[in-house]
């Protein structure tokens, strides 16, 4: 991999982290144009690696929650009922319940996501046919629920739509945050829980593929550009986290329908025409 071409896959992975239309499905997609094999094991290490920078932007975004969650998740070990009646308590434990399903199907489903899922024509369709549940999401929405009315039962359902984003094209953000306004939650909130159980799930992802395939990724994409894809991948990940945080407060997800819509039928036409490859 040339250093341009982790540049701009650092820019598409920044950019597309955080917003319903699938950072994994465009990365597939950029690199497929670039001619890059995107079924290749050191292409789909990079592709998981180069998450990390976009995940410390978010470390970084949020670090006085997630300092709180921290210090109140300890509160609650150690300071016995009082110390568990703590909300940063109760939202610390929201994201380790949120967080178990992805990474117990990511681990079952790992050949699977890294195979035959690694398709354009897995992103194509994934990208169109998810737009279902994001219009009936938001058509349902009553956003009545705030960060102070969450449960386990909600850490649970919205976890377990996470495990939908294993599939290119879904997008893990348009899962979670459409699981949480289907269950009421306003979408500020969803949000930003979206992001909370990202962190986890998507820092395990790029460590593990980091470790496991590190002989793939020095022997193909080389570190030097995955290094230059990861810290572009932080900077630009950071604006877009500030950016949707503003955008969802005053806008509807399905803004991002049309774009979606859109890019699935041009990749369809590409791949039906024999324009670009599907791996």
């Amino acid at each position: 991999m040339d250093i341009w071409q982790a540049f701009l896959l650092g820019i598409v992975e920044g950019v597309t982290e955080f917003l319903p239309i699938s950072s994994t499905g465009h990365l597939t997609i950029a690199e497929g144009l670039m001619g890059l094999p995107v079924d290749d094991p050191g292409i789909t290490a990079y592709t998981a690696i180069i998450q990390i920078g976009a995940i410390a932007a978010a470390l970084i975004y949020f670090r006085v929650d997630i300092i709180r969650f921290v210090k109140g998740f300890f509160r609650g070990l150690t300071g016995g009922a009082e110390g568990r009646q703590d909300p940063d308590w109760r939202m610390a434990l929201f994201v380790i319940v949120g967080s178990l399903p992805v990474a117990v199907v990511g681990l079952a489903a790992r050949p699977l996501i890294e195979g035959p899922l690694r398709s354009v024509w897995v992103v194509a369709n994934a990208l169109i046919t998810w737009c279902l549940v994001m219009v009936f999401a938001e058509f349902k929405a009553t956003q009545k629920r705030g960060e102070g009315d969450l449960t386990f039962r909600d850490a649970a359902i919205i976890g377990g739509m996470q495990c939908f984003s294993l599939i290119p094209g879904v997008s893990r953000s348009g899962a979670t945050i459409s699981a949480g306004l289907l269950l009421g939650i306003d979408r500020v909130t969803a949000t930003r829980l979206s992001f909370f159980l990202g962190i986890p799930a998507l820092t395990a992802a790029g460590l593990l593929e980091g470790v496991t395939r590190a002989g793939d990724v020095s022997k193909t994409v080389g570190w030097v550009p995955t290094i230059v894809g990861t810290v572009v991948s932080f900077f630009v990940a950071y604006a877009s986290i500030a950016w949707l945080l503003k955008f969802v407060a005053n806008h509807s997800l399905v803004a991002f329908v049309w774009y979606r819509v859109a890019v699935g039928v041009v990749l369809i036409a590409l791949l039906a025409t024999g324009a670009i490859a599907a791996t």
